[in-house]
Formats: structure tokens, C-alpha cells, sequence
């Protein structure tokens, strides 16, 4: 199974105009600069339509933001895990609060990520989603409680008690399962606020991919990491 070294900062490209086409390179290589400076893992995940350029492109690990519970075959408009495997991702997203899916679909994925040697992070919105994600074995989960996100205003300091209790209950459920948390993420301080309380990483979108200078943001997060 490919593998990804912690501390991690994973980047969402959502559906956002300033990542997508060659934008979605762009972004991607110069968090490939970052994290080739720093040693610090920066991973990408960009809009479907850009999974396999971006992937043939960069060294960084690339995630798919989305798969389906399904097999190859005759299914128009899914997206598989082996087809992002194909296009070169070494994983994917699942479950982000703006693409729910179903809990025994989030199973399905994650069992079959596993023998495919793909990496799952598995999003959920309160601590008692969390635990119930880790129950189903991913490589990580991300709690990101819904309210916060875009906003700016950090998890990891608006609501820490979210991100502990998350930690908590997964380390109760499924200790080899690794935590991420995102929401409102824009700020090294929010990074490290994060780390201290338990997790290994952020997931975070607009906080990099809507700022005036990439670089500047992702170095600003990856900053405490150093020290």
C-alpha cells in the first residue's frame, strides 16, 4: 500500500475556478516546491477532470476527492477506484460534507482500497462520526465540523474540544487509524494548534487555494513543522 509520511498537509481543490486546468498543475507544483524545501508531505487532491494531469505531473501524493462504491463495468458517470489508481492518485477523499455518502458505502471503498494498496481519508462531521468512520478501518479520518468550513475561523482553536473528543474516541476504536482535522484552516497557528491536539495533519481548501500568493500561504502553514 503506498504510504504517506505524517505530519501531513492535504489540499482540497474542490470545484474551485482558481485550481482547476492548468491552474490545478500550477497549484500542485508549487506545493511539490514547498514540501521538496521543507521535507514536510503536502499531498493535492483536484477536481476529477484534472486527477490524471496533475498526477503526471507532480511527486507530491495525489488524492481523488470522490469514488463510488463500484465496480468497473457498465456504470456511466461513476467514478472507481481503479480508475484513480490509473490516473495516478495514490488514494482518495471520501465522505467530505459536500459529497456525503452512505456509511456501508464508505465500507465498500475502504475495503477495497485496501487490497488495491490505495490510501483512504475518510471525512465526518462530529466526534461520534469519527469514531464510527474509524470503526471501519480507513488510513485516516478528518473530522471537519460543516459550520466552520470557508469560514476562516479554525477548528483547532474555535472548537478544539471537537478535534480532542475525535482523537479520543478513535484511538478508542481504532488506534492505527491516524486523524486530520480541518475546517477554517488558513494559518500555520492553526496547523500547530492541530498538532498539539493530537492529529497528524489538516485537510484544507480555500485557505491555500484562494490566497493572492500560493506559496506564501502553504509555507505559512507548514512553518511550525519546522521548528
Amino acid at each position: 500500500m503506498a504510504s504517506i509520511k505524517y505530519p501531513l498537509i492535504l489540499i482540497n481543490f474542490k470545484a474551485y475556478s482558481q485550481s482547476s486546468g492548468k491552474k490545478a498543475v500550477e497549484l500542485a507544483k508549487v506545493a511539490e516546491k514547498v514540501s521538496k524545501d521543507t521535507g514536510i508531505t503536502i499531498a493535492v487532491a483536484p477536481q476529477l477532470t484534472d486527477l490524471a494531469l496533475v498526477a503526471s505531473q507532480v511527486e507530491i501524493p495525489v488524492f481523488s476527492q470522490h469514488v463510488d462504491a463500484v465496480d468497473p463495468g457498465s456504470r456511466t458517470g461513476h467514478v472507481t477506484l481503479e480508475a484513480v489508481r490509473d490516473a495516478g492518485a495514490i488514494g482518495t477523499m471520501l465522505n467530505h460534507s459536500e459529497r456525503r455518502v452512505r456509511a456501508d458505502e464508505v465500507d465498500v471503498v475502504v475495503k477495497k482500497a485496501e487490497k488495491l494498496g490505495l490510501v483512504t481519508v475518510v471525512c465526518a462531521n462530529t466526534p461520534e462520526v469519527t469514531a464510527a468512520m474509524a470503526a471501519l478501518g480507513p488510513d485516516m479520518v478528518a473530522i471537519e465540523p460543516p459550520e466552520l468550513i470557508g469560514t476562516g475561523i479554525p477548528v483547532s482553536k474555535a472548537k478544539p474540544e471537537v478535534v480532542l473528543n475525535s482523537v479520543k474516541l478513535v484511538k478508542k476504536v481504532n488506534p492505527s487509524v491516524k486523524v486530520l482535522c480541518g475546517a477554517g484552516i488558513t494559518t500555520g497557528d492553526d496547523v500547530a494548534a492541530a498538532i498539539k491536539l493530537g492529529t497528524v495533519g489538516v485537510l484544507l481548501a480555500s485557505g491555500v487555494v484562494k490566497a493572492k500568493d500560493w506559496e506564501k500561504a502553504i509555507r505559512d502553514l507548514v512553518a511550525p513543522l519546522l521548528k
